[in-house]
């Protein structure tokens, strides 16, 4: 009996875990809008594709929140991964293509492919500051170090502190 009672109510779960992905996506997406922009374009896709599935009809309930949760957990992979990756960002009004380095979450900063200047993402303020010049060598060795160019070893980089 208990089990025919769980399987009768499958029907209702399922009309209420529908609109909890619909917020779940929602939640993503704003999330993605105030975090430290790691990935940005391809992170903003991986949403859209995901309402692309929540519209598709041929796609299972359990299929869609197994997307879901696989994009919420490569979210979270982007506070514990150290990478680097080669894009553009404008920097008043001129397109730079740089090295992009992420410790995590804590810092993103950007080195130019001359590996002469180099930028940090101030969250705060949500804009790209130039970094001093003491700081383009440790911002340099980051990105060999993401690369697996270098061994891993200690980094002198401007981390803001927690509050």
């Amino acid at each position: 009996d208990s089990l025919q009672t769980q399987i009768d109510g499958i029907e209702g779960v399922k009309r209420g875990i529908v609109p909890l992905m619909f917020r779940m996506i929602d939640s993503l997406e704003q999330f993605i809008d105030l975090d430290v922009p790691i990935n940005l374009e391809e992170r903003k896709e991986r949403v859209e594709r995901l309402r692309d599935v929540m519209a598709n009809s041929n796609v299972t309930t359990s299929e869609q929140f197994r997307q879901v949760i696989e994009a919420y957990q490569i979210e979270n992979a982007y506070g514990k991964k150290i990478t680097s990756y080669q894009g553009t960002f404008d920097y008043q009004g001129t397109e730079v293509t740089v090295d992009f380095f992420n410790l995590g979450r804590t810092a993103l900063m950007a080195l130019s492919l001359d590996q002469k200047q180099a930028w940090i993402w101030d969250n705060d303020a949500r804009a790209w500051e130039v970094l001093d010049d003491s700081y383009v060598s440790s911002v340099v060795y980051a990105v060999r170090m993401a690369n697996a160019l270098v061994p891993p070893d200690l980094l002198e980089l401007p981390i803001k502190a927690a509050e």
